[in-house]
C-alpha cells in the first residue's frame, strides 16, 4: 500500500501515462499450466527491434527464444511506448522468454508457458550517460556478466532508478490488460537498492522473489506475467 501522502501523487502519475495501445495484431494465444510446467498456443514473437528497445542477441531471435503470449507481448511494448518519454535517452533490452510452443527452454527453469520475460539490467557507462552492456556469444549474450555487490561490472553501473520505472510500468499495463505481475526475480540485495529510487512506492508490493535463486539474476530480472492459463493436460 502507498502511504496516504502519495496516493495523490500516484494517481496523478498514473494519469500521466499513455493509454494502452491497440493490440498489435489479431492473434490470440491460450497459455497453458505455469511458467515451470506449460506450454502455449498461438504465442508472438517480440519484435526484433524498436525505437527504445532491443533483443539480447540476435542469434536468440533466430534460435527462437523470444516468443510470449501475445498480451505478454502488449503489455512489455506499452510499457517501451510509455518510456519514449520517461527515459528517451535509455536503449532497454529484453532477454529471452520462451519457445514458440512453450515448454522446457534450458537452462531456465522456467519460460514455459509464454507468460515469462528476462529484462537485461540497464546500465551507464563511466561517464555517466545511458549504455548497454557487451553481450557477444563469449559472455553467453549478456547472461555471463557478473556486477559486484554494488551493481558495478567493469565501466558500467546499474541504473536502479530506470529498473524500478521499468517495472512500474510493466505493472501498470499489465494491470490495465486485466493480467498482473505474479513474481520478480532480481538479486536480492540488488531489491534493496531499488528502495530509494523515485519509482519505489509504486513497486514495494510487487512480488519479488525473496530466497536467494539458483542462479543470482544480477545481469537480468526475470518477471511472470499472471494471466488465465488453461489447465496443462
Amino acid at each position: 500500500m502507498l502511504p496516504a501522502l502519495l496516493i495523490p501523487l500516484a494517481a496523478a502519475a498514473l494519469m500521466a501515462l499513455p493509454a494502452p495501445a491497440a493490440a498489435a495484431d489479431a492473434t490470440t494465444s491460450t497459455c497453458y499450466g505455469n511458467p515451470a510446467h506449460g506450454r502455449i498456443e498461438g504465442a508472438v514473437a517480440l519484435p526484433a527491434q524498436g525505437n527504445n528497445f532491443e533483443p539480447y542477441a540476435q542469434r536468440g531471435v533466430e534460435l527462437g527464444r523470444t516468443w510470449v503470449h501475445a498480451s505478454v507481448r502488449d503489455i512489455v511494448l506499452d510499457a517501451y511506448r510509455a518510456l519514449e518519454t520517461g527515459q528517451p535517452d535509455i536503449t532497454f533490452v529484453y532477454g529471452e522468454t520462451g519457445l514458440q510452443t512453450g515448454g522446457p527452454m534450458p537452462p531456465h527453469r522456467t519460460h514455459q508457458a509464454g507468460v515469462s520475460v528476462d529484462f537485461m539490467v540497464p546500465v551507464r557507462g563511466a561517464d555517466g550517460r545511458p549504455a548497454t552492456l557487451p553481450r557477444s556469444a563469449a559472455q553467453r549474450f549478456g547472461y555471463g556478466l557478473e556486477f559486484d555487490s554494488s551493481g558495478r561490472w567493469q565501466g558500467y553501473r546499474i541504473d536502479f532508478a530506470a529498473l524500478a520505472d521499468h517495472l512500474r510500468l510493466l505493472d501498470h499495463y499489465a494491470r490495465a490488460r486485466g493480467a498482473r505481475i505474479g513474481r520478480v526475480i532480481l538479486d536480492p540485495p540488488f531489491v534493496r537498492k531499488l528502495h530509494g529510487t523515485p519509482a519505489w512506492p509504486w513497486i514495494a508490493a510487487l512480488p519479488f522473489m525473496k530466497a536467494r535463486p539458483w542462479i543470482r539474476h544480477d545481469e537480468h530480472y526475470h518477471v511472470d506475467f499472471v494471466l488465465p492459463c488453461a489447465p496443462l493436460r
